[in-house]
């Protein structure tokens, strides 16, 4: 329809002299309202990517949190053996007073006494440091029911997201060798498919091929509602020189990546919320783009499947 707006504000300013004013008014203003809805575009644009950074900086947040918490119980632990030592070191100390004293009471009271107050002080000591053991002991153990609680969340992630790519493998096996690559990293599953699959040069529609690879990976997200999904729409560093609806390669790959969205919006299983769509031009390349090969791989869609991490947060704060 934009399409068919655009041809007809065309022919309008070929044929000024032959419409009224009012119909030459009519196509200024839809070519406002076209102008409006893509800096419209470019705004949810910019929106997205800067989610996407939040995102991957909340989770570097995290990972640091972490590994502070698992340094902060070792040195629990030092803590705990060093107090245990001293403790062991009183009531040695506390032994040997006792068995003095009972040879000194009969040789003389005074010093029996003053041994006598010695050991007050000690077993004073010796409680106080057992009270100050069993803190530590207690808080020792509360810190490390909570990482190991951690420790086992991250662990069934990373096998939650093994698994994931395993059934993502099988269901797009077909497409196996045709541009699409399904791989593990970093604890996020990362589905690769290139515009060869999907799309004809210059076009964001969706061929046959690349339909059925969309609604195979569909069907395996459907069953996996735990998972954030983002579709980011990649090309080469050729310009682009197709129709005036789109202004570039950004725009291009933006359009591609709402294209897979749309697709996976089909099955009415998927969470509309768990969907992310971002294009990144060919400002992300994977391959150079000095060569034929280079650039077929660059222009792509990767589809980037990441754990939520709720659970793992909410025990971070709580240790």
């Amino acid at each position: 329809m934009i399409k068919k707006v655009v041809f007809i504000i065309v022919i309008g300013l070929l044929m000024t002299s032959c419409v009224t004013s009012k119909v030459y008014k009519d196509l200024e203003n839809k070519y406002a309202n076209l102008k409006r809805e893509n800096r419209k575009m470019e705004d949810e644009l910019a929106a997205l990517e800067k989610q996407n950074r939040a995102d991957k900086k909340s989770i570097d947040e995290l990972s640091t949190q972490y590994e502070k918490t698992k340094a902060e119980r070792d040195e629990l632990q030092r803590n705990y053996e060093a107090a245990q030592a001293n403790y062991e070191n009183l009531k040695r100390s506390y032994d040997a007073l006792e068995k003095n004293s009972s040879a000194a009471i009969a040789a003389n009271s005074k010093k029996n006494r003053e041994l006598l107050a010695q050991l007050e002080d000690k077993e004073r000591a010796l409680a106080k440091e057992r009270t100050r053991l069993d803190a530590l002991q207690r808080d020792l153990e509360a810190r490390s029911q909570r990482v190991n609680e951690l420790e086992g969340l991250i662990a069934a992630k990373d096998a939650k997201m093994q698994a994931l790519k395993s059934a993502i493998s099988k269901a797009l096996r077909n497409f196996e060798g045709k541009g699409l690559t399904v791989e593990e990293r970093d604890g996020k599953v990362y589905i690769s498919m290139e515009n060869k699959l999907l799309f004809e040069s210059g076009s964001w529609a969706v061929g046959t091929q690349g339909r059925k690879a969309v609604k195979q990976l569909g069907k395996v997200l459907a069953q996996n509602p735990d998972i954030a999904v983002l579709i980011e729409g990649h090309t080469d560093d050729d310009p682009y020189l197709g129709n005036a609806q789109l202004s570039g390669n950004w725009d291009l790959s933006t359009k591609r990546a709402t294209a897979i969205v749309n697709i996976l919006l089909e099955n009415s299983q998927i969470d509309p919320q768990n969907l992310t769509a971002a294009g990144r031009g060919e400002f992300a390349p994977v391959a150079s783009n000095d060569t034929n090969e280079g650039k077929s791989k660059n222009r792509r869609i990767e589809v980037i499947l990441t754990p939520k991490l709720d659970e793992i947060s909410k025990l971070l704060n709580d240790i």
